[in-house]
């Protein structure tokens, strides 16, 4: 559960509506929301919260670590919360669903390819973009 606390590590005021959108993340089930999900989630459950403020909260906690924005192909910008560790993306083409996964073999590779090279990895981004079998 994130906590108050979070924010102000982060060096963010407690506000009500950093508060409940943070709280929004941390306890759906959807891991990956654009700031539009977010924005229909707190209406739907009641908290009056506009667009451009889910906008400009969501940016704020992405500059202190506590979101990560990723901007897959095709669509809009989605965030997730911080707090897992390392993994990998699959996009549905289809229905823009964000299926996340962990492959040790795959991480092992991607530095066995770097060391080849001669570089250091650093950081990286994979995402396969799918498609359901028919």
């Amino acid at each position: 559960m994130v906590e108050n606390s979070e924010l102000r590590k982060a060096g963010l005021k407690v506000t009500l509506p950093r508060v409940k959108i943070l709280q929004m993340l941390d306890s759906t089930d959807q891991r990956h929301m654009s700031a539009e999900d977010v924005y229909k989630a707190l209406m739907e459950s009641g908290d009056d919260v506009g667009l451009a403020t889910v906008y400009r909260v969501l940016t704020q906690f992405e500059a202190a670590g506590l979101v990560v924005r990723h901007n897959f192909d095709g669509g809009h910008a989605v965030f997730e919360l911080a707090d897992s560790g390392h993994h990998d993306h699959m996009v549905c083409v289809d229905s823009g669903e964000v299926i996340e996964f962990f492959d040790a073999e795959i991480e092992r590779r991607q530095k066995e390819i770097v060391k080849e090279h001669g570089f250091e990895l650093v950081d990286h981004n994979l995402v396969l973009y799918v498609r359901k079998k028919t």
